[in-house]
């Protein structure tokens, strides 16, 4: 090769580089800026209702609500139980939610709510900016169960519901589940060794099974579908190991095992944030968690847990049965463009 020929090579390596280099940076400035995102969904355990901010007729929340601009919200622990500043319980007849949530709904914008379903006082509930249409209310197969069913309670109740979003159908599975170290069919007598025993774990799984089986077990094409499931799993999740240093086999596993082992959601934030621990309370524990499907989670933009805002969690300086301010978990939210 003589030296024009080479000196021609070097040109056209040169400008390949220079466009290679052109078109990396633009897809970094890209990435970097991030699609538009249009729709936002913002999930909180808001504990007891809210407790923290029902005597201030909720204006803080609704103000750090309206602050977030959130177009489908997601709150678990939905239900007035106490009396503002006690742990007293409120009569029934006396309690705003939830029967005043679409009144409060309509205060940050929202004119659509859908309760899940429960069978005690930790309902949860969505509001929306569009319409919600419900498709079941899941508590478990106790009272309705035929020869062929196996006894299943869902301890604080999931929903599943559906909204349309510019012409596209979102599932949105909202659960909680049972928030003890001892199985739910623990007697007081019977706690202490179902606590040993790690009942409180296996019944959690065992929730999951059946929450997964009724809502997108369901479904004959999930990966073709855009489905979100969130809530309070109360439950660890082994891909924060790193975090918590548990035995690879430990129980406390389980009930997050089970959706890891189903294979059909992605987990938002452990995705996102590989190796960096986020933690849900105000504590140090992910128990809260924020799935989507992959088809869903390729239209996420951006996910965080809020941080240092009026969402920080505060421990009640009177300690009254574990409150906080204003509440001892944090929000998820979610950016989609769809």
């Amino acid at each position: 090769m003589n030296n024009q020929s080479i000196n021609k090579e070097l040109i056209n390596m040169k400008r390949l580089i220079v466009t290679f280099g052109a078109m990396l940076l633009a897809s970094v400035l890209a990435l970097a800026a991030g699609p538009k995102s249009n729709l936002r969904v913002m999930y909180w355990n808001i504990q007891n209702g809210m407790w923290s901010d029902q005597g201030n007729s909720y204006d803080n929340f609704v103000e750090y609500v309206k602050s977030q601009n959130p177009d489908i919200c997601v709150w678990c622990e939905a239900q007035s139980i106490y009396i503002t500043g006690t742990a007293d319980k409120c009569a029934v007849e006396d309690r705003y939610l939830v029967d005043g949530w679409a009144e409060l709904a309509a205060r940050y914008g929202h004119s659509y709510v859908f309760v899940g379903g429960h069978r005690d006082n930790f309902p949860q509930v969505i509001t929306s900016k569009y319409p919600i249409e419900g498709i079941d209310r899941i508590t478990g197969n106790l009272e309705t169960k035929t020869p062929e069913q196996t006894d299943t309670i869902v301890s604080h109740g999931a929903g599943w519901a559906r909204i349309r979003f510019k012409r596209k159908e979102l599932n949105v599975v909202t659960l909680h589940t049972w928030p003890q170290a001892y199985s739910f069919y623990a007697s007081k007598e019977e706690r202490e060794a179902s606590k040993a025993a790690h009942g409180g774990d296996a019944f959690r799984a065992v929730e999951m099974e059946y929450i997964l089986k009724h809502t997108i077990g369901r479904s004959k094409k999930p990966s073709k579908e855009y489905w979100m499931m969130m809530g309070d799993f109360n439950s660890r999740s082994r891909v924060d190991n790193y975090q918590y240093k548990w035995a690879e086999d430990a129980p406390g596993f389980a009930c997050q095992d089970v959706i890891i082992r189903d294979g059909r959601y992605v987990d938002v934030i452990a995705a996102l944030y590989p190796g960096e621990f986020k933690t849900t309370t105000g504590g140090k524990a992910r128990i809260d968690y924020f799935y989507c499907t992959p088809k869903l989670f390729s239209r996420i933009t951006a996910a965080h847990i809020p941080t240092g805002d009026w969402s920080e969690p505060v421990r009640d300086p009177a300690k009254l049965s574990n409150f906080w301010h204003p509440s001892d978990h944090r929000p998820i939210i979610v950016d989609f463009k769809l």
